[in-house]
Order: structure tokens, then C-alpha cells, then sequence
């Protein structure tokens, strides 16, 4: 197969819907631009919110990106654990809501269980496929940084979150923390590329990559 193109070049800033996985989106934009295509962070099919895809020869950006701060919404239900922290898993428990939501242990630096159902690779295996077949492992503890997290609102069985984290914490993660899963989540910011700036992956355009540089 003849290497991809390196043009178009530049980054785009993809308001990704719920459902598809991120690398369909990547794949998507692959067709249309026929450039060499790549991505600096990837979201959970359930999930929405600001993809940064790179084209061309702008997928040398990549290791200046993959690491930038990131800031999500999510909803939280509080009654009801999943086996992958989120809507797509199966119910493990259900419970009452905690009374009173005890947030200090969840700011600044933490260390958790990296959920099941994640990329992350297990003997050289991707875990999420080895807990699609029901193989239990002992999942890894990462550590991450949250820099805010600020309860946006509250009811009786559910928590929706502003949370500011560092690179390659997993929402998920938080959620089981708490005793729940998220319902939602949505990746709003990744370093100083907001959500407002995204379009649908049907209506993408490229930043220039002396833009992109400029504002890291």
C-alpha cells in the first residue's frame, strides 16, 4: 500500500457525536482528506465532545498535543455501579446515593483503578477485549491530577460534574470512585482548544499547524 498523503495538512477540531468510536471519526475524515490521519487523545464510543484530529504531515503534532490538560461534563449516577463505569456496561450493584458527597479525596493528585473495559494493554492484550470475553484481570492503578472539579448540580441519585484533569485520566475511573457510573461525558477542552471552536465530523476544517503551535 502507497504511503498517505501529507496533504492536507493541519489539525482538525471535531465535535464528536455519541456512538461511533473514535477512530471511525478518524477514519471518516481519512476518506475525505486521503491524508495520513492520526488523533492526539481518543474518547469512549458513549462519549461526545472535542477530538483533536491531525492530517498529513501535521501528525508530527502529535506528541505536543496527547498531553495537554483536558476538562469534561459528566453525569453521574450515584445508585447504580457498572462493570465499565459507564451506560454501555452491565449492572453490578445498585444502592442508595451516598447522603453527603465527599469530593476532597478526588482533587489533586490520585491514584485509581484504570477501568476494565480501556485500552490499556494487559500481557500485550487490549483489556477492554479481555473483558468482552469475561476474562477478570487485575486492572493497573494510574495516577492522574485533577485540577478543579466542581459539582454543577445535584439530586438525589445522580452528580453532574466540571472536572480539569491532566492527561490520560479516566473519567470512569472517578465515577466508580464515587460508587456510580457516568451516564454522560463530554470532553469540552483539550489545553487551550474548546469545544466551541469544533464542528460535526461532516463539516471539519483544518487549523494551520503555525496556528495550532501558536497557542500551546
Amino acid at each position: 500500500m502507497p504511503p498517505r498523503a501529507l496533504e492536507p495538512a493541519g489539525v482538525a477540531l471535531v465535535d464528536k457525536p455519541a456512538g461511533p468510536s473514535s477512530f471511525a471519526i478518524v477514519a471518516q475524515i481519512r476518506r475525505v482528506t486521503g491524508a495520513k490521519t492520526g488523533h492526539a487523545g481518543t474518547l469512549d464510543p458513549f462519549a461526545t465532545g472535542l477530538l483533536l484530529i491531525l492530517s498529513g504531515r501535521s501528525t508530527k503534532l502529535a506528541p505536543l498535543l496527547v498531553g495537554l490538560d483536558k476538562r469534561y461534563l459528566t453525569q453521574i449516577d450515584l445508585t447504580a455501579t457498572t462493570t465499565t463505569g459507564d451506560p454501555e456496561g452491565d449492572i453490578v450493584e445498585r444502592h442508595d446515593a451516598p447522603d453527603v458527597l465527599a469530593l476532597a479525596h478526588l482533587r489533586g493528585e490520585i491514584e485509581l483503578p484504570v477501568p476494565a473495559a480501556s485500552a490499556v494493554k494487559i500481557d500485550g492484550e487490549r483489556a477492554y477485549r479481555l473483558h468482552r470475553r469475561g476474562v477478570a484481570v487485575e486492572m493497573p492503578v494510574r495516577r492522574s491530577f485533577v485540577h478543579a472539579l466542581e459539582v454543577v448540580t445535584q439530586d438525589e441519585t445522580s452528580v453532574t460534574l466540571d472536572l480539569r484533569v491532566s492527561s490520560g485520566t479516566y473519567v470512569r475511573a472517578i465515577a466508580q470512585a464515587l460508587g456510580g457510573h457516568c451516564v454522560t461525558l463530554r470532553r469540552t477542552e483539550v489545553g487551550p482548544f474548546t469545544i466551541g471552536e469544533a464542528a460535526p465530523p461532516e463539516r471539519f476544517a483544518l487549523l494551520k499547524e503555525e496556528e495550532v503551535l501558536a497557542r500551546l
